[in-house]
């Protein structure tokens, strides 16, 4: 390995990722900052904001996905130096964010009256749940649209607009809450429901500061946005939708991994609930180093894959994924020495605390195949290489991870059954295998388009 080239690639990528990294820790804040103002209320207001943001946040994470392409499209034609189609990109990933942030809205209305009656919940908690949906779901159009102008910005390599963004919306978003939660300024009381009018007011905000940013940027001049309007066109939507479908579900399939498990170990009790909820929260977080790199090595793979660059490409790939590691290295010893320290920022209980520490030793050793597969990830999608994505990212956490963990977690075929140690030992199995196919994977592309440029030349 040149450590020069090395450290060269690492900054570059650094560069691009640290502010991706401090929009998602703060956006973060804002679900937690919703959670701990409700929970001042009451515990029945905290419960509704969880159980509303759990039904939300695949919603809207579907449609993040969705846009998502976005970045890898933009990021090669600036390689291209096809900065014209940018803008007719961008404007039909738009169409495709408000076709389906509406479909969220109309959706709403007409399950809200079925559903009401029919869940078997408490009375005040229901409503406030509903209230809550009812309020955040006219910011998803908002919310969706600061997404494409985000990944418009990023693609083009300007990541920090993202963070001074979101540094914006945390500073609405607090004071939001304390108006709509405890009515302040002649507005209702609302509860817990009023954080879904706090967040639905940042999402609009953060798109007019981004859509600013878009217009007034002297940096984004070269990909102007607004000298052309574009109607929907369905063969730019087409070729969208098929890059981004796949994204979406595979990041639905991580998800939903995660919340089946904690569903399936509801009958091992409260205390295992809560010890695996804070394991998978901490894991949540450390996660976002390695997602921001895979995100800025989406956007360095798209633009050298653009310039035709393949070399460059594979080098930045094979460098990303050593940082990756590196940082793997730092946050699996930051896990392990402090395993018990980090479970006692979420609970006092001796029993939970002592089952979180010992499942975040496994959360420790699963940082280092988390990190090469949702590299891999990134780069495959700079290449513009999708569809595989989904299916091994089905393959390896359902297929794989969940299999694996149900037999270790519920049954003896193989060893006595663990529980969720059993379900942790699965997910690094899953996560495993995952980083060694889309590895494999990127290994494919990477010579089809060598094949390419040989043929060319």
């Amino acid at each position: 390995m040149n450590i020069n080239r090395f450290f060269s690639n690492s900054k570059n990528l650094m560069k691009l990722a640290y502010p991706i990294l401090i929009a998602q820790l703060i956006q973060n804040l804002m679900g937690f900052a919703d959670t701990v103002m409700a929970g001042r209320v009451s515990a029945t207001d905290m419960a509704a904001v969880a159980v509303a943001s759990s039904v939300w946040l695949p919603l809207i994470l579907a449609i993040s996905g969705l846009v998502m392409a976005l970045a890898s499209i933009v990021s090669q034609l600036s390689g291209a130096k096809q900065f014209d189609q940018v803008a007719k990109a961008s404007y039909q990933t738009a169409w495709i964010a408000v076709f389906f942030s509406i479909i969220i809205i109309i959706l709403y209305y007409i399950a809200t009256p079925m559903l009401i009656d029919s869940i078997s919940m408490e009375p005040k908690l229901k409503h406030l749940m509903f209230d809550y949906l009812g309020y955040i779901v006219w910011g998803g159009p908002g919310y969706c649209l600061y997404l494409v102008l985000r990944n418009y910005s990023e693609g083009l390599s300007f990541t920090r607009p993202t963070m001074i963004i979101s540094i914006l919306g945390l500073l609405i978003n607090i004071p939001a809450n304390y108006i709509f939660i405890y009515g302040e300024f002649g507005m209702p009381a609302l509860g817990g429901a009023g954080c879904g009018i706090a967040t639905a007011i940042v999402y609009w905000v953060m798109f007019l500061g981004m859509l600013a940013y878009a217009y007034f940027s002297k940096h984004l001049k070269h990909a102007p946005l607004f000298s052309k309007f574009y109607w929907p066109q369905w063969s730019e939507i087409k070729i969208i939708l098929a890059l981004g479908t796949p994204i979406a579900f595979s990041l639905l399939f991580e998800v939903s991994l995660f919340a089946a498990v904690a569903i399936i170990l509801v009958p091992f009790g409260a205390n295992v609930v809560a010890s695996h909820q804070i394991a998978i929260n901490f894991s949540g977080l450390v996660f976002m180093v390695p997602l921001s790199l895979a995100m800025a090595v989406t956007i360095k793979v798209g633009f050298e894959v653009g310039n035709k660059n393949f070399e460059k490409a594979k080098e930045l790939c094979r460098y990303s994924v050593i940082l990756g590691l590196v940082i793997a290295v730092v946050t699996a010893a930051i896990t392990l020495l402090f395993s018990t320290q980090i479970a006692t920022i979420y609970t006092a209980d001796t029993k939970v605390l002592e089952l979180a520490a010992s499942l975040m030793l496994l959360a420790a050793l699963f940082q280092f195949s988390d990190a090469i597969q949702v590299i891999s990830a990134g780069a495959l999608r700079g290449y513009k290489d999708t569809t595989s994505i989904l299916y091994i990212t089905f393959f390896s956490y359902w297929v794989v991870g969940l299999s694996f963990g149900s037999i270790l977690g519920l049954t003896d075929w193989i060893a006595p059954a663990s529980g969720p140690y059993g379900f942790w030992i699965g997910f690094i199995s899953g996560l495993t295998v995952a980083a060694v196919l889309l590895a494999w994977r990127l290994k494919i592309v990477q010579k089809r388009f060598d094949q390419h440029a040989v043929l060319e030349s």
